[in-house]
């Protein structure tokens, strides 16, 4: 039966499906079509505008890198991971590879939103950090004490074997996480490193770090593109994502049911992001140019959709909701606002990025989206959250079990 063809769902993995399911939210969200979201199309130029002077603050000489974990290794000037690696004096490129990859996949795996009253004491600049960057912090810190190796004798990895008895408690630990330091989803979390490490053994991997030498065996020309390497991604990882949808077999992660999408296909109602794939995609480009590779085609993902992003659409009135009340409910996942506020993210991403591009006159390639949302979207929501709210938190309240925002 048509309906029940792998295929068309595998399908729903590829960034195109995002994109093209995200810009068929934004025209229902244009028509006045959508349940829980209008569209103030006209607010888009002075979002760019905002997004702009958030740019040239952050990156004076629009030397803009991409939007990946690496950015949040850095603390006061300082770049971790640089010194880290530099301590470790890995044998050669791969061993550095290997070590990135690990480090990058746990991390963003970890990534999820803390809430607003956790903070990472930082040892080495006495500060306390909230946030994606505190989050990033306590997992290097947890990464160069040996905390996800099995091995005494080789700390800086991250092993199926650790990683699958991997405990709350531990995790905990390594965030300064407690009652009177509370971070969200902390069992979520170490499940999810738990089912990482099942699913690597599950494959006959023995660490997050084998697919570098997979990407680097794929590159035979010297060059690799970046949706290949998120079709690998979702590929190893789908498989860890808890209560999902599973379809004709295909595990399909980061994708959601809407009732207003792609009536009359086989694939109707299904609305993909894969946004944490997409993060971890683009926090593993860096490491393989590192060791020589050219990736390609990056602009072929999509931006992310996720709070930050999401919150400025949001607070800046490109999109409003249609009922006030919902500002003041707690919004499961699953549920068709979040879905419509996600998808509608990605498709002005988009939009926007055009925009920037056009304001500064670069190409697609000079300026591609993964740099638009470093320089950029995530910053500006992340500013304009803290404009509009004491505690800088998102504009609505999502209820996460620390899997995908």
């Amino acid at each position: 039966m048509p309906d029940r063809d792998p295929e068309a769902f595998r399908a729903l993995l590829k960034p195109t499906a995002v994109r093209e399911r995200a810009q068929e939210m934004l025209e229902l969200g244009l028509a006045g079509k959508l349940l829980h979201f209008s569209l103030q199309p006209d607010r888009l130029e002075a979002c760019a505008d905002y997004v702009l002077e958030t740019i040239r603050a952050n990156y004076p000489t629009l030397d803009i890198p991409f939007h990946a974990r690496w950015r949040h290794f850095t603390c006061e000037g300082a770049d971790r991971w640089k010194a880290l690696d530099r301590e470790a004096n890995f044998a050669d490129p791969a061993a550095r590879g290997r070590a990135a990859y690990d480090l990058a996949v746990v991390s963003v795996l970890l990534d999820a939103g803390a809430g607003p009253d956790w903070r990472y004491r930082d040892a080495a600049s006495g500060r306390e950090i909230g946030r994606s960057e505190g989050l990033a912090l306590a997992s290097l810190d947890m990464f160069a004490a040996g905390l996800f190796s099995s091995d005494p004798a080789d700390p800086l990895r991250a092993d199926a074997q650790a990683l699958m008895h991997f405990d709350t408690a531990v995790l905990a630990k390594g965030f300064q996480a407690g009652p009177d330091n509370p971070l969200l989803a902390l069992d979520g979390r170490a499940a999810l490193l738990n089912r990482l490490g099942e699913e690597l053994e599950r494959q006959g991997l023995s660490r997050p770090g084998d697919l570098f030498d997979r990407f680097v065996a794929s590159a035979d020309t010297g060059t690799l593109r970046a949706p290949h390497m998120l079709g690998e991604v979702l590929d190893a990882f789908g498989g860890i994502w808890p209560s999902r949808l599973t379809l004709s077999g295909v595990a399909l992660g980061d994708t959601w049911r809407h009732p207003l999408i792609a009536a009359g296909k086989p694939t109707a109602g299904l609305v993909p992001f894969h946004k944490l794939s997409q993060w971890l995609t683009y926090s593993l480009i860096e490491p393989l140019e590192w060791a020589g590779i050219t990736v390609v085609d990056i602009d072929e993902m999509t931006g992310l959709p996720e709070y930050r992003n999401g919150g400025l659409f949001l607070d800046s009135g490109v999109i409003a909701l249609k009922d006030e009340a919902d500002r003041t409910k707690a919004h499961e996942v699953s549920s068709p606002l979040v879905v419509e506020w996600r998808a509608l993210t990605v498709a002005l991403l988009d939009e926007i990025g055009a925009l920037i591009r056009q304001r500064l006159g670069r190409s697609r390639e000079e300026l591609p989206l993964a740099k638009v949302l470093e320089g950029g979207t995530w910053a500006a929501g992340r500013r304009i959250a803290r404009e509009k709210r004491v505690d800088g938190g998102p504009p609505l309240t999502i209820v996460s079990d620390g899997t995908v925002f």
